[in-house]
């Protein structure tokens, strides 16, 4: 014997069961219900209609809403249907005469469009004030086909409305998209479909946990169908528990945003054992390397937007969840987020060539909780401190040399000759005004160096020790060349064309070493391109006779004198 539930019930998807039947019951897309009832206010319809957009934000519930409206013999003040006449009825029974729905994936040859022509030309029922022909997936239609659709689509009979729906607006010939009137239907956001789904929720008297309905919405990427058949099969799971948070991750394949937390904490504090124990532990529940590289890189993003309360609007989280990255952002500082994200980003961009996917992801959390090591902040410190000295004292000088980079901050190479030896890190692409919020206070009673006079002794030793920092073979050259010393502060070398380009590589860099070498930020570098010499070859003895009697003119009076002859 059936159940008797069985028997009087049926189960309706909620993607049906609450399908919007008025524009006002429309989720997310107010922009054009606004424009679709004011059109039909002011009875400015067009013949054609154009819905494109991603799947499941509402395209053909609206041309379906459209043509309901348009043949409702009562519409309200608002202009909705009103859901009472026989039109409006027979539309909500799949009984309409007036309204036509066609699917141009399965009937998209010219003879379907040859078919739908000349059901064209018969006006509409009595009772019905327009024919509406709703085309959906009309991308799917064959390019001969739209080309037999044309003529219709651009003067059809004035009784007739044609409103076609499409997912890949790109795949639609422009002669067709000239004759309609374009409304893009946009994602919806995930805030509009998580209170919808409450909604739903409180209907069907099914309990939930808010951030539940949120990691929904989150994972139907503004699809508000997705959303709903997500909804249905976790209503379904909970059964008894309803929706909750934890229910949702486990079925929706979610890593928890408290993993993430784990991850920073753990790295900010130096910790990467624990680092590596919670990765590994992700990778146990099945989830993939790059999906959490993907993942982490967002979480920085998201901890970098909550530096600014102006854009915390962007986070597309819960209150909760939002709470939690406030909290986090105030324990990281910019430069390890900027590093951060420089790091996973290239993580990700590798993952797939690694032969070793596990371990490629090890070393990028090992680079990522060694950040705040890397940087020597008690040297970042000296040298803003130093900086600020020099612009105080030379002001006009030094003016032209801020407009180049510092790498003396940014890029942590080894200084020349320096107490302290500092670690080399990569650029992070901040500002001074940015770093120096971060270093230690100013120190107080800096001592400063007094400038050492040049000699070119010291010069030779300053370019010599250059040159084994730099180890490039491709500046020995260059650097062996002993520059003019020029009223004691102007270093003037003497260059070959392609040594000097050569040379305008570190040209900027040489000039700050032997700068803070000397302890004189005065010091300028001049260069001066000359031309060698040609000496032509010297192949035969008349040659050489002939060229060594011009620089000695002694030699050709000697041998008139010996009466000596030239053997050629």
């Amino acid at each position: 014997m059936e159940n008797k539930a069985t028997q009087n019930t049926q189960f309706v998807v909620s993607a049906r069961k609450y399908r919007p039947a008025i524009f006002n019951t429309v989720v997310g897309q107010g922009h054009i219900t606004t424009t679709l009832k004011n059109a039909l206010k002011n009875n400015h319809l067009a013949q054609a209609f154009l819905f494109c957009g991603p799947r499941g934000v509402g395209k053909t519930t609206c041309a379906r809403i459209l043509g309901k409206t348009i043949n409702c013999m009562t519409p309200t003040e608002e202009y909705e249907a009103c859901g009472q006449c026989d039109n409006c009825k027979s539309f909500e029974n799949n009984s309409s005469l007036s309204v036509y729905e066609l699917d141009a994936a399965s009937n998209n040859s010219v003879e379907d469009i040859r078919n739908l022509v000349e059901q064209v030309r018969f006006p509409p029922p009595a009772g019905s004030k327009r024919k509406v022909y709703i085309i959906d997936e009309v991308h799917m239609l064959s390019n001969a086909a739209f080309n037999a659709f044309l003529k219709t689509l651009e003067e059809p009979p004035s009784y007739v409305i044609f409103i076609l729906a499409t997912t890949e607006k790109h795949k639609i010939i422009p002669t067709i998209l000239s004759r309609c009137q374009i409304f893009d239907f946009k994602r919806i956001e995930p805030f509009h479909i998580a209170d919808h789904l409450k909604e739903i929720a409180n209907k069907e008297n099914i309990k939930f946990d808010y951030e539940g309905l949120e990691l929904i919405a989150q994972k139907a990427d503004g699809g508000l169908r997705d959303a709903l058949s997500l909804f249905d099969m976790l209503a379904t799971f909970g059964n008894e528990e309803g929706i909750t948070y934890e229910n949702t991750l486990a079925n929706l394949h979610i890593l928890d945003y408290d993993y993430y937390f784990k991850i920073i904490d753990a790295i900010w504090n130096e910790n990467i054992a624990k680092a590596w124990l919670v990765f590994d532990e992700i990778l146990k529940k099945g989830f993939d390397g790059q999906n959490f590289i993907v993942g982490l890189a967002k979480h920085l993003r998201d901890l970098l937007v909550c530096k600014d309360e102006s854009t915390l609007q962007l986070l597309e989280v819960g209150e909760k969840i939002k709470n939690k990255y406030k909290l986090q952002s105030k324990t990281v500082n910019l430069p390890f987020l900027y590093s951060g994200l420089q790091i996973i980003t290239n993580c990700e961009a590798q993952y797939k060539t690694s032969k070793a996917p596990k371990l490629h992801v090890e070393l990028a959390l090992l680079k990522l909780a060694h950040i705040k090591s890397t940087f020597d902040w008690d040297a970042l410190a000296e040298e803003v401190e130093k900086k600020k000295l020099i612009q105080t004292s030379q002001p006009n000088q030094i003016e032209s040399s801020q407009t180049q980079e510092p790498t003396s901050v940014y890029q942590k190479s080894t200084e020349i000759i320096s107490a302290k030896p500092s670690i080399t890190t990569p650029k992070i692409g901040i500002s001074l005004a940015e770093l120096s919020k971060t270093v230690k206070e100013e120190k107080k009673n800096e001592t400063i160096k007094p400038p050492v006079n040049l000699s070119e002794d010291l010069i030779m030793k300053a370019l010599d020790k250059y040159k084994r920092i730099q180890s490039n073979p491709k500046y020995d050259r260059v650097l062996a060349k002993i520059p003019t010393i020029i009223d004691e502060k102007i270093l003037h070398f003497r260059l070959e064309n392609e040594e000097i380009n050569t040379f305008n590589l570190f040209k900027d860099n040489l000039l700050e070493k032997i700068r803070y070498y000397f302890s004189n930020p005065t010091i300028e570098i001049t260069v001066e391109e000359y031309t060698p010499e040609k000496i032509e070859p010297l192949y035969t003895n008349r040659n050489r006779y002939d060229y060594l009697s011009k620089r000695f003119e002694i030699l050709e009076q000697i041998s008139d004198e010996l009466g000596l002859m030239l053997d050629v």
